[in-house]
């Protein structure tokens, strides 16, 4: 019988880069051959978070690394298939000594089949060493002095991959085949001009543009709906799957602060960087908050789903023009800023007063999804966590503050191009005579409020702050801190 090659392997998940990766710098460092691999698992392809935009963006920096690795002669081999259904198969053909990946903070299902594959590769006696993602630590016991630990993080030293002294191993053909899978769909293969361009390259790009340049009107352009789409950095979907590393961008950033051009926007850009990770931390820590209210106190609250209201607010078509804009707009191109992403949250759950846990929709849409990120931030939008401070956002003064002109309504909403600048936020204070002056008709050429922003605000505020005063709601607060912020920093905020 035929002894079977002793391989490593490098399992690429949520970091599809070569620059700055510790697992597969420790794969160099062993020697043995080794083999590079990518799943496009179908099961995750089909959970309600995920859109074929999020897998375009995957196969393209997959696409990226591949032709990096043409110079050394070998792949980095992806399957279209579940990850057990592969490894199996390879188990029967490698003696496979180690497989290294980072540590991924995804959703329940990535979680369970990493549980899965954990048993998998203990049963054949596979050592799986899992790394560190950015500054996300696991079985975090406590808050305390993790803002050091992540500082620290971001400061040691970058990790220098060179390929060239890696010792690849390539799949023989028909294995490859046999295990690859189906074809993948071709919107997933197709480039797309509506969104970023996935893979390390342009990673880079935009991070350097936006240190060197873009920056300069960070600060003053971040709420912006139109502006921030070239005043933000637009990193978050190459952190989201890793074609840069947190770090990479950290010292990149203050390796050019001296010399840019606006330093406070530079400092805002970094709060944010670390910002980035908390939320990520808080999910690590807590990740029941994919399903259920982080204060159990808000369970009480009953929220009827309403189907025309949810397709109204996904098609862009509930009758104010700033959130139909923002819908609209990154339902074709995957972003929009910060603020106009609460905002519409906030519309959602409040004002349509709707389950926070209906907006899978909307983790489909952000090119940059990021579990970690998304539903803690549902969760503190939607007012249920007891801790953060309830902001139910007036859709039209944030229309009149960030679009005063209504250059970026006008751009989505082509139906109201006829409508003058004093109307174009509340275009339903028409009258029928200036309806038809300006050749359009509310009901006809884009729909009436489908409610009424003012009475539903109040309705939504008295429910919410009133659960907030509650025994239940202040002690599962307490409960809050205590787990997920610095326990001086607790303390300091129950004693102000």
């Amino acid at each position: 019988m035929l002894s079977k090659e002793k391989v490593n392997i490098v399992w690429f998940k949520r970091d599809l880069r070569f620059v700055d990766h510790e697992p597969l710098y420790e794969a160099q460092m062993a020697g043995l051959p080794t083999l590079l691999l990518y799943f496009f698992e179908p099961s995750l392809m089909d959970y309600p978070d995920s859109d074929l935009r999020h897998w375009r963006f995957i196969y393209e920096s997959v696409l990226e690394m591949e032709t990096k690795l043409q110079r050394y002669e070998t792949h980095l081999y992806y399957f279209h298939n579940e990850t057990s259904v592969v490894y199996k198969e390879l188990i029967q053909n490698y003696d496979i000594q180690t497989i290294y990946s980072h540590q991924e903070i995804g959703n329940k299902l990535s979680f369970d089949r990493d549980i899965s594959m954990q048993k998998l590769f203990t049963d054949n006696k596979i050592l799986w060493r899992e790394y560190q993602t950015n500054g996300v630590i696991r079985k975090l016991k406590n808050r305390n002095n993790w803002q050091h630990r992540w500082s620290t993080k971001m400061t040691d030293p970058v990790i220098n991959n060179e390929l060239d002294k890696i010792v690849f191993t390539n799949l023989t053909e028909n294995l490859y085949l046999s295990l690859k899978g189906k074809i993948l769909p071709t919107e997933v293969t197709s480039r797309n001009e509506n969104f970023q361009q996935g893979g390390e390259y342009w990673a880079w790009r935009y991070l350097d543009s936006f240190i060197k340049t873009r920056a300069v009107n960070y600060s003053k352009h971040i709420s912006k709906p139109s502006l921030s789409r070239k005043g933000c950095s637009r990193l978050s979907p190459y952190l989201a799957y890793g074609n840069i590393s947190m770090r990479m961008v950290y010292q990149y950033t203050m390796q050019n602060y001296e010399t840019a051009l606006n330093k406070r926007a530079i400092s805002n850009f970094v709060s944010r960087l670390f910002w980035h990770c908390h939320f990520i931390q808080k999910f690590e820590d807590e990740s029941s908050m994919e399903f259920e209210n982080i204060n159990k106190a808000y369970d009480a609250i009953s929220k009827p789903k309403n189907e025309h209201y949810i397709k109204a607010w996904q098609d862009g078509q509930t009758g104010v023009p700033i959130v139909d804009a923002c819908m609209r707009c990154v339902a074709a191109t995957g972003y929009i800023n910060f603020r106009m992403r609460a905002m519409v949250v906030s519309f959602f759950v409040f004002n349509l007063w709707q389950d926070w846990r209906e907006l899978h929709f909307l983790a489909r849409q952000f090119l940059d999804y990021e579990p970690g990120i998304h539903y803690p931030q549902l969760q503190m939008q939607a007012g249920v966590t007891g801790i953060n401070t309830i902001r139910i956002y007036n859709p039209v003064k944030n229309s009149e503050d960030h679009d005063p002109d209504g250059i970026f309504i006008r751009q989505w909403l082509p139906e109201l191009q006829n409508v003058p600048l004093n109307f174009i936020h509340e275009p339903w204070k028409l009258s029928s005579m200036e309806q038809e002056l300006y050749d359009f008709k509310l009901g006809e050429h884009y729909p009436f409020p489908i409610v009424d922003i003012e009475s539903t605000r109040k309705e939504a505020s008295n429910v919410v702050w009133s659960l907030r005063e509650s025994v239940l709601a202040k002690k599962e607060g307490n409960r809050t801190l205590n787990k997920h912020v610095n326990n001086k920093d607790s303390r300091k905020s129950k004693m102000n």
